[in-house]
C-alpha cells in the first residue's frame, strides 16, 4: 500500500473511530493536502554602522558597498575588497561578470583584477540582445571586444515625432534630440528601454521615441528603478510599481497587494519572482502572492537601498546593513523535525514542563509561567498526535514525561483534584518567582512541607481546560495499563473537585479562584455574563470527558444540571466579538480546546447538533486567519471544507526562528481584508507569521506591531500540534519522498543555544 492509499485508509477509519454528526454521508469533505517540498526562508544577517548602498554577486561571492568602497562576504563578516576601485556608486553583475560604477569610469572584475572599461560617470548596465549595454546619463554604449563603443547616431539622435520627418526620411532640428537624462536601461521585448525622470522612453540605434504608451499613466514622476521580466516592464516609483505590458501602463499599488507603495529598487529572483526594495522593507512578489520582509527579523533596517538575488539566496541592502534571506528545500515534517531538535538544543524542557525562554544579562532563562500546565499540554497533545501517526517509543516516553508533569501539579498540592499552575525549584531555578497572578491580583505561591518547591495556586479556567483537552488525548491514544488509570484518576480528581466546590474551583483559602468559575451565580449573572458561553463550553466538555472514561452517575447528573442552566444554548455565541476588552486571542485557544474534548465524545444528536453551530459561528469568526489550528479543529470535528490548502501554506510560512522579533505593519499600504472573508474583530489584514512574529497557539491579528526585540523565545510546541494533528486526521498526507535530507535535520553533538540544563531536584515518582 502506497502512502497516499495509507493516508485515505487512516482518513476513513478516524471518522469511524470518532464520529461526526454532518450532512454528508459519504466521508469528509476536505480533501487531504500534500507535503510536498517548498522552500524555507532562513534569515541571517551582517549589521553594519554605515548603510549598505549597493550589492551584487560575482559567482557565489556577494559584494557590497558602503560609502564607496568595495567589501565581500566572508563567512558571515564584511571585509575589504584589495585592489578594488574606490568612489563607486553602484555594483551590478551582468553576463556573468562583476561590474563597478565609479567616479573615475567603469570597471569589471576579471579574477582577482578590476578593469577600468572606460573613464567617465555611469549611470546603469543591462544586457540587450545578447550584448552588454551601458549608459550615461546622456549617451548609450555597447560593450564590444572589451571596450565601450557609443550608439550615437552619426548626426545625433532622431526623434520620433512625426512632424519633424521630412519625406525622404531626414530629420532637421532646431536644437538636438536628448536621449537623456538618462537614470536607467532595460531591454523588454527587444527594444531598449530608456528610464527618464517620470517617463520612458525607447531607443532603436536612431531614434529616442516618446509617446509609445497607448493607456495608463505613470503612478507618480519619482521614478527610481526599471526591470524587464517577460511580458512585463516593471518601474518603482514613490506611489507604487508601473508595469508596461504591450502599450498599456498598469500601476500595481497597496489595493492589489502591494505592502508598500514606496518602492526603491527592482531585481529578478531565482524562480521566476520579483524582489523590491522599499523605504519600509523588502517585498517578493510570487506566483500571485506578496511576501513581505521587515526590519528586526529579516533585515537590519527597513530602508532598502538595493537587491541581488543568487542561487536560492537574496542579499538585501539596507541603511543598517545586509539581510541574507536563504531558500532551502523542506517538507513539513522536516520542519517539525528541526523544531523537536529546537526544544532539546534551546533547553525548552524541564521536569516534563515546557517552557519559553528570554534573556536577562546575556543568558537564556526559563520562565516559569502562570500557565505551566496547559502551556505543556500543548506540547503532550503534539506528541500524542505523533505517536497515533508514527507509533514511535521514543516520543511515547517523552509524552509519559509530560503527562507525568501535569500529574505533579495535582499532587502537589495535596487537595485531590486542585492543580497549581506552575512548580518553582527553591534551589535551581533561576526565574524569579512572579509577584503577580490573575487580573493584576497578587500571586499566591505555597512552599512544600519539604522547602523543595514552591507551587503557584489561584489556578484559571485555562489550566483546566489545558489538562482535560491533553490528558483525554493521552487517555485515548497513548497511555496503557497503569497509565491509562492514572489518566482517568486524574480528570475524574478534577471533575470531583470542581462540582465539589460548586462548579467553580476553591484555592486552600477556601475561596473559589479568580477565573476558574463555571458556576450559575457568576455566568448568569452581570459579572461573569460575558464569560456563560465559553465557560459553559468548557464545563460541559469536562462532564463529557468524565462520563466517557467513567460512566460514573455523578458526572451524569452534573452534566444534566449544566443542561438545565441552559449552558448548552449558551455556547451557540461563545466567541464574543464585542466589546473590544471581551475579544481576547486565548479565550479562542480554549474554545477550540474544548471543542476538541467535547465533540470527540458527545453522542447525543440533539445536544451535537447545538454544539456544531457553536463550532460553525466560532469559525467563520476565526476563518479569516487561515490558522491550522483553528481550520484543523473545524474539519475533524465537522467533516466540512475547512481550508486545508490555507492552513498548510500557514505552516509552510511559519518561521524557523522561534524569537519574537519586533515587527511594524501599521505603515502599510495593503491593510484589506482578502476577498471572500470578512472582519468580525477589528483586523484589517490577515497577517502570515512571516510578517508579524513566532507564536504559541494564538495571536491578535489586529495587532499590526509588536514584538519583543528578539529578547523572548517561544516554545514551537504550536506548531509541532497542528502539523501532527493534520496528519493525524490525515489532512496532511505523509511526504512523498525517501530522501532523509527532506525528512528530518541531523542531530549535532551536544550543543547548548539556550538555557542550561535543569540541574536541581527531581521530580517525585508516581509508580507509572
Amino acid at each position: 500500500m502506497n502512502a497516499k492509499s495509507y493516508s485515505l485508509v487512516l482518513v476513513f477509519m478516524l471518522f469511524w473511530i470518532f464520529p461526526v454528526q454532518s450532512f454528508q454521508t459519504d466521508g469528509p469533505l476536505w480533501q487531504p493536502q500534500a507535503d510536498a517540498i517548498y522552500l524555507q526562508e532562513i534569515s541571517e544577517k551582517i549589521f553594519t554602522d554605515k548603510p549598505v548602498t549597493s550589492v551584487a554577486l560575482d559567482g557565489n561571492t556577494c559584494y557590497a558597498l558602503i560609502e564607496g568602497d568595495i567589501f565581500r562576504i566572508e563567512e558571515g563578516e564584511l571585509v575589504g575588497a584589495p585592489g578594488s576601485p574606490g568612489s563607486v556608486s553602484r555594483l551590478l553583475n551582468k553576463e556573468g561578470m562583476l561590474w563597478a560604477l565609479a567616479e573615475e569610469g567603469i570597471y569589471n572584475k576579471s579574477g582577482k583584477t578590476w578593469n577600468r572599461i572606460a573613464s567617465g560617470r555611469f549611470v546603469d548596465l543591462c544586457v540587450h540582445l545578447g550584448s552588454v549595454h551601458a549608459a550615461t546619463r546622456e549617451e548609450i554604449f555597447i560593450y564590444e571586444n572589451g571596450e565601450l563603443l557609443s550608439l550615437e547616431p552619426e548626426g545625433g539622435y532622431y526623434s520620433s515625432n512625426l512632424t519633424m520627418i521630412m519625406e525622404d526620411g531626414t530629420q532637421l532640428h532646431a536644437t538636438p534630440v536628448r536621449i537623456g537624462p538618462i537614470e536607467r536601461i532595460e531591454s523588454y521585448s527587444g527594444t531598449l528601454y530608456l528610464l527618464r525622470p517620470g517617463n520612458l522612453a525607447h531607443f532603436d540605434g536612431k531614434v529616442v521615441a516618446t509617446g509609445f504608451i497607448d493607456w495608463g499613466n505613470f503612478p507618480s514622476s519619482n521614478t527610481r528603478d526599471m526591470l524587464g521580466m517577460g511580458s512585463r516592464l516593471f518601474i518603482a516609483t514613490d506611489r507604487g510599481l508601473g508595469m508596461l505590458r504591450g502599450a498599456s501602463l498598469f500601476i500595481l499599488e497597496g489595493a492589489d497587494g502591494l505592502p508598500v507603495e514606496n518602492t526603491t529598487c527592482l531585481e529578478k529572483g531565482f524562480d521566476g519572482d520579483l524582489w523590491i526594495g522599499t523605504e519600509r522593507g523588502a517585498v517578493r512578489m510570487v506566483d500571485g502572492d506578496w511576501h513581505y520582509f521587515g526590519a528586526d527579523h529579516w533585515l537590519p533596517d527597513n530602508r532598502v537601498n538595493d537587491i541581488a538575488a543568487g542561487k536560492n539566496v537574496v542579499y538585501i541592502a539596507t541603511d543598517g546593513g545586509i539581510g541574507m534571506i536563504g531558500y532551502e528545500p523542506f517538507t513539513l515534517l522536516k520542519k517539525a523535525d528541526y523544531f523537536e531538535r529546537h526544544i532539546e538544543e534551546w533547553g525548552h524542557m524541564r521536569l516534563g514542563f515546557i517552557h519559553s525562554l528570554y534573556l536577562r544579562d546575556g543568558e537564556w532563562i526559563r520562565h516559569v509561567s502562570d500557565n505551566d500546565g496547559s502551556i505543556t499540554g500543548q506540547y503532550l497533545a503534539a506528541l500524542c498526535y505523533k505517536y497515533a501517526v508514527t507509533a514511535d517509543e521514543a516520543t511515547r516516553q517523552k509524552a509519559l514525561e509530560s503527562f507525568r508533569a501535569l500529574v505533579w501539579l495535582n499532587r502537589i498540592t495535596q487537595h485531590q483534584g486542585f492543580i497549581a499552575r506552575s512548580i518553582w525549584s527553591t534551589t535551581a531555578d533561576k526565574d524569579p518567582r512572579s509577584i503577580s497572578g490573575s487580573g493584576g491580583l497578587p500571586a499566591k505561591w505555597y512552599l512544600t512541607p519539604d522547602e523543595k518547591w514552591y507551587w503557584k495556586g489561584d489556578t484559571s479556567s485555562d489550566e483546566v481546560v489545558g489538562h482535560f483537552y491533553a490528558v483525554t488525548l493521552f487517555h485515548d491514544l497513548v497511555a496503557r495499563g497503569r497509565e491509562k488509570e492514572a489518566a482517568q484518576e486524574h480528570l475524574r480528581l478534577m471533575a470531583d473537585y470542581i462540582i465539589d466546590c460548586g462548579w467553580t474551583m476553591h484555592d486552600l483559602d477556601g475561596k473559589p479562584t479568580r477565573w476558574a468559575r463555571w458556576n450559575p451565580e457568576y455566568l448568569l449573572r452581570p459579572y461573569g455574563y460575558m464569560d456563560r458561553g465559553l465557560n459553559g463550553l468548557e464545563a460541559l466538555s469536562f462532564m463529557e470527558a468524565v462520563i466517557a472514561i467513567s460512566g460514573e452517575t455523578r458526572f451524569r447528573e452534573g452534566y444534566r444540571q449544566l443542561l438545565d442552566w441552559g449552558y448548552a444554548e449558551n455556547t451557540i455565541r461563545q466567541k464574543n466579538t464585542f466589546p473590544p476588552e471581551s475579544v481576547v486571542p486565548w479565550d479562542d485557544n480554549l474554545a477550540f480546546k474544548s471543542y476538541n474534548t467535547l465533540l470527540r465524545y458527545a453522542e447525543d444528536p440533539g445536544l451535537r447538533s447545538i454544539y456544531l453551530r457553536s463550532l460553525e459561528r466560532s469559525w467563520e469568526i476565526k476563518r479569516m486567519e487561515q490558522m491550522p489550528w483553528f481550520n484543523f479543529t473545524y474539519g475533524s470535528l465537522s467533516g466540512n471544507d475547512c481550508e486545508l490548502d490555507r492552513a498548510v501554506m500557514f505552516l509552510r510560512e511559519w518561521p524557523l526562528d522561534s524569537r519574537q522579533h519586533n515587527y511594524n505593519n501599521s505603515h502599510r499600504d495593503d491593510l484589506f481584508v482578502e476577498k471572500g472573508y470578512r472582519s468580525y474583530e477589528g483586523a484589517s489584514k490577515r497577517l502570515t507569521l512571516r510578517e508579524t512574529s513566532a507564536i504559541r497557539a494564538y495571536r491578535r491579528p489586529e495587532i499590526l506591531d509588536g514584538g519583543s526585540s528578539g529578547t523572548r523565545m517561544v516554545e514551537p510546541s504550536g506548531f509541532l500540534r497542528d502539523y501532527w494533528m493534520g496528519r493525524y486526521f490525515g489532512m496532511i498526507e505523509p511526504p512523498d519522498t525517501d530522501d532523509p535530507a527532506l525528512l528530518s535535520v541531523p542531530r549535532r553533538p551536544y550543543m547548548n543555544l539556550g538555557a542550561e540544563p535543569y540541574d536541581g531536584p527531581p521530580r517525585p515518582g508516581f509508580g507509572f
